[in-house]
């Protein structure tokens, strides 16, 4: 982007998978190494108080963004995870309710254990079911918002349970279609992430009866946490939570 470009001396990426350990050894490395500003998806919604303190005392700007940390010491670029929930949750409600279907079991497909996006997406869905009233049976398993892992638990859901009302789901959502599909279970109201292939593989079965809704992360999330954290170095007050709309 021209209107940062002139800002940014230097830019390394590090991955490190889903171990919460060695997120805050990178952390703390980029830190001592010293780096201005680090923008991270934060694999655990605690656990950070050190590396934020070590932030702080060496004046690094530190922006959690996606997968963010139960805390207000630090500016943080989310969306609203409780309200996608709620969202998923209702858009299959409306989908029964229109077919006249009151109760049933309803698949959950939850996304990466131990963090803060999984956790308030599954509060969201499940107090949506509640309030509803219905006699609705949540059956919950865990997809890692993965294609393949979501396909396979959703094939085992299938076998052990049979037939379910409707499937509401994280990432991975792409593997949900296809393990309905290779299971010949019904088409049902199906709600996720906003994956390409998900979505194709809604537009590929309309015509069959089936319905999704499709909302998540927009890739933008990290562009924004690198913009505030340039800003927020360039002297600018900030706010605490940056919340972007749900696309």
């Amino acid at each position: 982007d021209p209107a940062i470009k002139d800002k940014i001396a230097e830019f390394k990426v590090v991955s490190t998978g889903t171990d919460a350990p060695a997120q805050l050894g990178a952390i703390e490395d980029f830190i001592n190494q010293g780096y201005d500003a680090i923008v991270t998806i934060a694999v655990a919604p605690d656990g950070f108080d050190r590396v934020i303190r070590l932030a702080d005392k060496n004046n690094v700007v530190l922006v959690p963004f996606d997968n963010v940390l139960d805390t207000d010491a630090v500016m943080q670029v989310n969306e609203d995870q409780l309200m996608m929930g709620r969202m998923w949750a209702q858009f299959a409600l409306d989908e029964l309710k229109a077919k006249g279907v009151t109760s049933g079991k309803i698949l959950e497909v939850r996304g990466l254990p131990g963090n803060s996006v999984d956790r308030d997406r599954s509060i969201g869905i499940n107090e949506t079911f509640k309030a509803d009233g219905g006699a609705w049976e949540i059956v919950s398993v865990v997809g890692n918002w993965d294609d393949g892992t979501t396909q396979k638990v959703v094939a085992d859901a299938i076998a052990v349970h049979g037939q379910f009302e409707a499937v509401v789901g994280q990432g991975g959502s792409n593997g949900v279609i296809q393990a309905l599909s290779d299971a010949g279970h019904p088409w049902v109201p199906v709600a996720g992430e906003s994956e390409n292939g998900y979505r194709k593989a809604i537009a590929k079965h309309s015509g069959e009866g089936l319905k999704g809704i499709s909302i998540g992360q927009s890739p933008g999330l990290v562009a924004i946490a690198m913009k505030a954290a340039v800003s927020a170095l360039g002297g600018n007050v900030m706010p605490q939570l940056i919340s972007v709309p749900l696309p």
